[in-house]
């Protein structure tokens, strides 16, 4: 028996080990997007917000082609802001903090697994988070999510830690995490953190603990904290009524954030709506969580079932998680206004039932039914990473050299293993699938397709071949890469500035091919840039054979 266990131990100990790994590759692969150029139009946007912060030493105002903007509260900029001055105006200077606010998110949901379960557990946890598809995406294409998924994970791992007892250290620091989030996103940001933690005391009928003045106090830390968000919304927007926004005058920055920023677009009665569809995060979280989509939603379906079995030893632990993202997915499935990267700041919870589901199988037929189907998904990426090489053909033998480790790794896990290791199986070949497909879409199919970005290719020109030279913009939508990596100021011209086809000065300008018919006074060719809308690919565009139809062009000139 002593030698049984023995070998056990050794078993778990070299699975842990390995996984550990995995998760070292995992943590590794969200920095290589670091160096790819930042994507238009969000990404690009909220740089040129930070880069405007940072150039004028204005950390109240937010501004955007020298135009006050109301859409997102501050705490994102501020933080950006802040990596610009140290390390200048640069595309992994902008990434930077938003990768580690994420990383800081996998971290305390490490912890927070291992509360609630086990180390086991907590470095799976990890692993998924680390390793679904939409995570990876918004660690390159930057906005407010990697800050608020780790923020809203921080608050709720601090906040769980003060259940049974009031710890200061703890109270403050989820009250102080909850308001950065609040201060990053709005008020439904604390729609997860207290789902989690009032759900779960709820479901738990622990009556006493839900209306404790510890929860009293630290609602009154987080009024406390986002006062400087207040503040900065009030000075620009409400002491001026004159300002026109979103068409209006008298627009209350304090109104936008505390109503028509959420509840506005939740009931569709503010500036800013869409159109909701009930099922559109159910069938986004396919696609967003993989390669671990179909495994959720079976683990949701056995935790739900379970919760209701009293002998479930772990019914009070899967309260938390279910809670927080339960609620947070129904409320924004019942939202008018729907976008894919919402679903990402609950990720964290989906994260810790997946990792626990996968390490309580038992079931031999369970395990065989989900290795299969981890099999089939793990083969149609492989077959997407083909037919990115094939199509779209971004690169040479690097990518197949990479597509045929991932089919080397798929046929010795899924096919050459004993069915009982199945952790191991799932592991090595799930995570390792992911790690390899998406390190193929950050290092050769993104630079690829950034090189269409016709605006951020303009600049880098510009700056090489021009620097220091004045340049104009007239385009149907502000290209904010190009004022972003411009390192001269960009002045947008309007359509009267075109129809009064007066420009005083030497300048260059940058337009369309067809704008610049428009062009009365003399000017001189520079160079032409192919571009397009990247972050919204056609088919006629992904296929290198039909690509040159889709491009247009824009022109750079010299007045």
């Amino acid at each position: 028996m002593a030698k049984i266990l023995n070998i056990n131990r050794q078993e778990s100990y070299r699975t842990i080990n390995w996984v550990s790994l995995l998760l070292v590759f995992a943590v590794l692969l969200n920095f290589t997007g670091l160096f790819i150029t930042i994507l238009w139009p969000d990404s690009a946007l909220y740089a040129s917000i930070a880069k405007t912060m940072a150039q004028r030493n204005n950390f109240i105002e937010l501004f955007t082609d020298g135009n006050d903007w109301l859409d997102k509260p501050h705490f994102p900029f501020w933080v950006t802001a802040v990596s610009f001055k140290l390390f200048g105006f640069h595309a992994w200077s902008y990434k930077l903090p938003a990768i580690l606010f994420l990383m800081m998110g996998a971290r305390y949901t490490y912890l927070l697994a291992k509360d609630l379960y086990n180390k086991e557990v907590a470095i799976w946890s990890a692993i998924i988070l680390l390793t679904a598809e939409h995570i990876i995406i918004s660690n390159n294409d930057v906005r407010a999510e990697p800050f608020l998924t780790g923020l809203v994970i921080a608050s709720v791992y601090h906040f769980h830690k003060i259940i049974d007892r009031t710890i200061i250290k703890h109270l403050v620091a989820g009250s102080l995490f909850a308001a950065a989030a609040v201060m990053t996103k709005g008020v439904f940001a604390l729609i997860p953190i207290g789902g989690a933690i009032a759900g779960g005391l709820l479901l738990e009928k622990k009556w006493r603990q839900l209306f404790h003045i510890r929860w009293f106090i630290a609602l009154v830390f987080i009024s406390l904290f986002i006062l400087p968000e207040l503040y900065c919304l009030w000075y620009q927007f409400d002491q001026h009524p004159e300002k026109v926004v979103y068409g209006h005058t008298n627009v209350s920055g304090l109104k936008f954030f505390l109503w028509d920023s959420q509840f506005g677009r939740f009931t569709n009665t503010g500036p800013i709506r869409g159109k909701g569809d009930l099922l559109f995060f159910f069938h986004t979280l396919l696609w967003a969580f993989l390669p671990w989509s179909v495994l959720l939603y079976a683990a949701l379906f056995r935790k739900i079932k379970s919760i209701f079995k009293k002998n479930d030893p772990d019914a009070v632990s899967e309260w938390f998680t279910i809670s927080g993202a339960l609620i947070t997915f129904l409320l924004f499935s019942l939202s008018k206004f729907q976008l894919p990267h919402y679903t990402n700041i609950i990720f964290p919870f989906f994260s810790i039932l997946l990792a626990h589901y996968i390490l309580s199988i038992t079931s031999v037929k369970t395990i065989k039914i989900n290795t299969w189907i981890q099999g089939i998904l793990m083969a149609v990426l492989l077959l997407l990473g083909t037919f990115i090489q094939l199509y779209f053909y971004p690169a040479g033998w690097i990518g197949w050299v990479l597509i045929l480790i991932a089919c080397m790794i798929l046929y010795f896990q899924i096919f050459r293993y004993k069915q009982d290791r199945v952790l191991l199986k799932i592991c090595q070949a799930t995570a390792g699938t992911a790690i390899l497909l998406n390190l193929f879409l950050n290092i050769i199919f993104y630079p690829a397709l950034l090189k269409y970005q016709a605006g951020s290719e303009a600049a880098f020109y510009i700056n090489k071949n021009y620097p220091g030279e004045p340049v104009l913009q007239y385009t149907e939508r502000s290209q904010t890469d190009l004022g972003f990596y411009l390192n001269e100021p960009l002045v947008n011209l309007t359509e009267a500035d075109m129809q009064t086809k007066s420009f005083s000065g030497i300048h260059f300008l940058y337009l369309s091919r067809d704008d610049a018919k428009r062009v009365t006074v003399p000017y001189v060719y520079i160079m032409s840039f192919r571009g397009y809308p990247v972050s919204r690919i056609t088919w006629k565009f992904f296929n290198h054979n039909t690509r040159d139809q889709e491009l247009k062009e824009y022109w750079l000139i010299r007045i």
